[in-house]
């Protein structure tokens, strides 16, 4: 009897084998069979994410005021099928789209905030757009659209071939200057995501393999008392003296600080009339550095200068803090797979016109700069001679989860990021075909993760290793609300 029982489960078990479905294995030749359909899928919706990304540039809007912007992505994500959650992390351009379910949950950043006083035609001479003062003078509406492409790929390869796991495309608003990153890192956001991948416009194609300087930035203020300036000055004690003493000691204080530190300040309010005595005053700091702790330690002594120059010149002041970024933590497991699908990908090709384009721009750019073709080339993996002296928040969500990033060459080479002339390159054809090699790469590296669990776990052992035992992750910005009217 027990023979023959057996034999009857024998005989289930091959016909649930012969009747079950078959799984395709994840084997080089499915990889890159995937990996190739990515780029012709994304190839073919060219016209449609070029349409994008020009409606963001005409947009142009700024930092915590990107409502067009934010909703025409969240829009093309939601018309395939992801399930947006609107308004995150108290910002209102802030979004989360998410597609699948289970591990790995795979993030892909999208910005699309833009810079003042950038307002430019694409043209290639400098030529601001009447009736408008901001521009896309880094690129972020590229990024944001290339970003979505990418996620709108990988849902399409997850239904195609059942496979597990979440894809996330995460609407980051005012990466410039207002932090909003943080404000997501902070509010759990990416508490279960497995490895985060995004991509910066830029003027060469390369993977990321450099830091990013930590961030911190204020506003001070100064609150004195009016009077007539020439009727009677003495009734008077001027706020904007107090801004200009503020700026006069740090910049006195640059001869004793680290070489590598960088602060910069913009006086945005001075007064009114140069015959009242001005009763507030206002001036904008960014205190950077590639180690946070000195930031810290560099902006309580620019608090220190400021609380003299309000005592020098009896007035009072106070400050508040606008934004605070982590340095950019990298990835070397996870830059090495981007870097493979970056190659596989390519750089960008230009036709003769954009060739012309391209040389006229590098005309008024006032030093040399590398041939135009350059811009069809991809970077070796290296470790630049001078590390980059930007900041991002993309620093903070970097200390939290495993983080990969490239650049594509969105400007002709030699472009400087915000400049008028990065404004006009990413108005043109010249813009859509670096952001569409951004949107292959990230797609193709997403596919690794996908599909290679142990890809994903030595990126976490990694960061684990790089954060240290002891690390516990404390916003530089504190516990203060998003600063929604930073741009006011």
């Amino acid at each position: 009897m027990f023979n023959v029982f057996k034999l009857v489960l024998s005989i289930l078990f091959c016909l649930c084998i012969l009747t079950a479905p078959a799984q395709k294995k994840n084997t080089g030749t499915n990889l890159l069979t995937w990996k190739e359909q990515a780029q012709k899928d994304i190839s073919s919706q060219y016209d449609t994410y070029k349409a994008i990304a020009l409606k963001i540039w005409d947009y142009a809007e700024l930092g915590y005021k990107e409502q067009k912007s934010s909703a025409l992505l969240q829009q093309s994500l939601k018309d395939k099928g992801f399930v947006i959650e609107a308004g995150v992390a108290g910002i209102p351009t802030a979004f989360v789209a998410t597609y699948g379910s289970g591990h790995p949950v795979i993030g892909i950043l999208a910005e699309y905030d833009a810079l003042p006083g950038l307002s430019q035609e694409a043209i290639p001479e400098k030529a601001p757009i009447a009736g408008r003062n901001a521009g896309h003078g880094c690129g972020h509406h590229l990024f944001g659209t290339a970003s979505v492409a990418a996620g709108i790929e990988l849902k399409q390869l997850i239904d195609q071939n059942k496979w597990k796991g979440t894809i996330r495309v995460y609407g980051t608003p005012a990466e410039e200057g207002g932090s909003g990153k943080v404000y997501m890192v902070r509010a759990g956001l990416f508490n279960d995501v497995d490895a985060v991948i995004h991509w910066h416009p830029g003027d060469k194609n390369n993977t990321t393999y450099d830091g990013a300087l930590a961030n911190k930035s204020a506003k001070f203020r100064f609150y004195g008392t009016s009077a007539h300036a020439s009727a009677s000055p003495e009734k008077g004690r001027s706020a904007l003296d107090a801004v200009e003493a503020m700026d006069n000691m740090v910049n006195m204080m640059r001869e004793h600080m680290p070489s590598d530190a960088r602060i910069h300040y913009v006086i945005t309010n001075g007064g009114k009339a140069p015959n009242v005595v001005p009763d507030f005053a206002e001036v904008y700091y960014y205190v950077r550095h590639p180690d946070r702790e000195v930031v810290k330690q560099l902006f309580e002594r620019v608090n220190k200068a400021a609380q003299g120059a309000a005592l020098g010149t009896e007035t009072r002041s106070d400050y508040e803090i606008i934004g605070g970024t982590y340095d950019l933590l990298l990835n070397n497991i996870l830059a090495n797979a981007m870097q493979r699908n970056l190659q596989m990908v390519g750089g960008v090709q230009y036709t003769l016109a954009e060739t012309e384009f391209a040389r006229k721009i590098q005309s008024t750019i006032g030093y040399a700069c590398p041939t135009a073709e350059k811009a069809a080339e991809v970077s070796p993996l290296v470790k630049a001679p001078n590390p980059p002296m930007g900041s991002t928040d993309v620093g903070d969500v970097s200390w939290n989860v495993p983080t990969v990033g490239l650049y594509t060459a969105t400007w002709v080479p030699g472009t400087p990021a915000h400049s008028w002339q990065a404004v006009a390159c990413g108005g043109t054809e010249i813009g859509i075909k670096g952001m569409m090699v951004a949107a292959k790469a990230m797609a193709l590296t997403a596919i690794d993760l996908f599909q290679d669990a142990g890809l994903v776990q030595k990126a976490k052992e990694e960061l684990q290793e790089a954060r240290g035992k002891e690390f516990k992750y404390v916003p530089l910005l504190g516990d203060r609300q998003p600063a929604l009217n930073y741009r006011d």
